[in-house]
């Protein structure tokens, strides 16, 4: 992965000395914005380089899980930030519509692997090898709500052979849970069930992992910014989708997964979108955890509005 960030900043490199960099041109200040060092983001960063936008950010790398902590303590004005702890700082964030990773239905990188049926974990040790709030809240819910059970659960490094040595079942996120999923067999001794597809077919929604946010001051402070910025992503998103062969190709020159697994990652597992339904599946997650997470059930997702004009 980190071969691909450099391999994307040399091309952003490219890009400005010809003239790119249309977002470095609007803004005298480059603001603090997160990036997500898992494959799933690629995409939401790819189109950065092809414009020459993306030296015009100070850029973060990091988990989900750090990240958000990092804009909740003011340390990022813009970045992405995991659906539980956005909606317990709600009140101190503005979100950037039509933007987020989520799913509408398999998702492939979050997922429960179990060496027993779901239902027979009632008490059972299940491992949690990611510290994102957001999926392992899901998994958490899955299981009791779904499933009926109530697991023992305890912490350990995303290592699935060691994970499943001391557990029943694991929950993995991001890379290590899309590799569990390509590398399932029928003789593995394991199912993989994708939390993305659980929720879709339980409730009927998509699920959001992660929206883009920006600190609420910051928004106030520079608007303008804000909004060249949200668009400079959209754009990025959008010119990734269209070439999701290209961004797979050379995500496939430092990764170990095929190009053809990842296009279709890319551009079919991954819902890149915040509308409507996005926005439906939010309120109904936060209705069924709210009781436990540090929130209200009837969280106000508050979108950034458009920019005023001279």
């Amino acid at each position: 992965m980190a071969e691909l960030v450099q391999s994307a900043v040399e091309a952003a490199g490219a890009a400005v000395a010809s003239g790119g960099g249309s977002l470095g041109r609007a803004l005298r200040t480059r603001p603090r914005v997160g990036h997500i060092q898992f494959l799933n983001c690629v995409p939401l960063y790819w189109g950065l380089a092809r414009t020459g936008s993306l030296l015009d950010l100070e850029l973060t790398k990091d988990t989900p899980e750090k990240l958000s902590d990092l804009l909740v303590n003011g340390a990022l004005d813009i970045g992405p930030i995991t659906c539980v702890e956005y909606l317990r700082h709600a009140d101190e964030l503005v979100v950037l519509p039509e933007i987020a990773v989520g799913s509408d239905g398999p998702v492939m990188s979050c997922v429960i692997v179990s060496k027993r049926p779901l239902d027979e974990l009632d008490g059972r040790p299940v491992a949690l090898g990611s510290t994102s709030r957001t999926s392992i809240r899901l998994a958490q819910l899955l299981l009791a709500e779904r499933e009926g059970v109530q697991p023992e659960y305890f912490s350990c490094p995303p290592d699935l052979d060691a994970m499943l040595a001391r557990a029943d079942a694991a929950v993995l996120i991001g890379d290590p849970a899309l590799r569990a999923t390509l590398e399932a067999r029928p003789d593995s001794g394991y199912t993989v069930h994708d939390l993305g597809e659980m929720w879709k077919e339980w409730t009927g929604l998509p699920f959001v992992f992660a929206v883009w946010a920006a600190r609420r001051e910051f928004v106030e402070r520079r608007p303008e910014l804000v909004a060249a910025v949200h668009r400079a992503f959209l754009d990025s998103r959008d010119l990734s989708l269209v070439e999701a062969d290209q961004v797979a190709a050379q995500a496939a020159r430092w990764e170990s997964f095929d190009a053809g697994v990842l296009e279709h990652y890319f551009s079919q597992a991954l819902d890149f979108s915040l509308g409507e339904r996005q926005l439906a599946g939010i309120a109904e997650f936060a209705r069924r955890v709210a009781h436990d997470s540090g929130f209200e059930p009837d969280v106000t997702v508050r979108l950034l509005e458009p920019a005023p004009t001279a």
